[in-house]
């Protein structure tokens, strides 16, 4: 799954980004749900674009336009495969997956800035069969 987009700060190290813009917008723009990084001037020309019009490509997104785009694929794609018995392997970046632990273990808006997702460590959830969040686990 794409990670989210952060715009004009793709590329900066967060270091740099904390020393430009200040620790605090740094972490407003990171860690809340609704805070846009500062938008690319021009939408990017990645190759996973090319076959979009420039209108619809993203310039930068909040946490909760990433989880307006991933929300769905939950829904329509995975959803049914759980469902249906099929275990799920998910693998995302950080903002990708905090996105989705939102919306699974149905975090409000004003706390997901204080969940952490450790790096390179898998998450198992485990639903009963209308997809109720049961149990958590860390591996």
């Amino acid at each position: 799954m794409n990670e989210r987009h952060y715009g004009a700060l793709r590329g900066l190290n967060k270091d740099e980004t904390k020393v430009l813009f200040g620790v605090d917008q740094v972490a407003m723009w990171r860690r809340s749900f609704a805070q846009v990084p500062p938008l690319l001037t021009h939408p990017s020309r990645s190759r996973r674009y090319h076959r979009f019009p420039a209108s619809i490509i993203p310039r930068g997104e909040s946490l909760k336009m990433a989880s307006e785009r991933l929300v769905p694929y939950w829904t329509d794609e995975l959803a049914p495969r759980l469902k249906a018995g099929d275990n799920q392997l998910l693998v995302a970046h950080g903002s990708t997956i905090r996105a989705l632990v939102k919306f699974i273990e149905a975090i409000p808006d004003d706390e997901i800035d204080r969940v952490e997702i450790g790096n390179a460590q898998p998450l198992i959830y485990t639903f009963d069969d209308q997809l109720q969040l049961i149990d958590k686990a860390h591996l």
